[in-house]
């Protein structure tokens, strides 16, 4: 599967609908605020169709809030463990880095769900920075995570979040990103699907 194409499957946290609820709108109404259609607006309220600088904006002027409060989550947090990379750069997690700070939770979170930042652009330049949430780390990677995008832990102490693919040696992964090589043959420690994204 194309990488971008995994993003469908990642929620990328909006307040759309709690905006929406608190004007006490349909879909329907509030697809006709922003100019659009209901199926559109149902795609960018639930995160699988992104929200670009234009959406964000209009949805800002449609409920008379601020653009950031449109894709800012206010209730709840989860602490942000660390970076990661979206390169082959050297990033390191939580065991290192402690807490950075905290960051507004997801909706599908749990108590066990951590934030961690991206450094680098092979998940493309817009991701440069967003955070990505996981709680559910597998040690030693599970079948059910290949295919997937993950945040992986590797043997060398590197952090990255990439596709996770089977790699040419028993045990091994490749781990791919949208742009630039792929690193093969990963000696993967653990691996956690990535279950949602938020600008940072």
């Amino acid at each position: 599967m194309p990488i971008l194409g995994m993003f469908l499957g990642i929620a990328v946290a909006n307040n759309l609908r709690q905006l929406r609820e608190g004007r006490g709108w349909t879909q329907d109404e509030a697809a006709a605020a922003l100019g659009t259609t209901r199926n559109q607006y149902a795609k960018l309220e639930g995160g699988s169709r992104r929200l670009s600088d234009k959406w964000i904006k209009l949805a800002g002027e449609a409920y008379g809030v601020d653009p950031g409060d449109v894709v800012t989550e206010r209730a709840g947090s989860v602490p942000i463990a660390g970076y990661v990379g979206a390169g082959t750069e050297m990033h390191f997690y939580a065991e290192t880095q402690g807490p950075l700070d905290e960051a507004p939770a997801p909706e599908d979170g749990t108590p066990e769900t951590v934030a961690a930042e991206v450094r680098g652009e092979s998940l493309g330049p817009l991701f440069n920075g967003w955070r990505v949430y996981f709680d559910d780390r597998r040690e030693p990677v599970t079948d059910d995570l290949v295919g997937r995008l993950c945040v992986v832990g590797l043997a060398d102490g590197r952090v990255l979040v990439k596709q996770l693919l089977r790699g040419r040696m028993e045990g091994r992964f490749a781990l791919h990103g949208q742009f630039g090589e792929p690193v093969l043959d990963a000696d993967v420690l653990w691996a956690a699907k990535v279950k949602s994204m938020m600008p940072g």
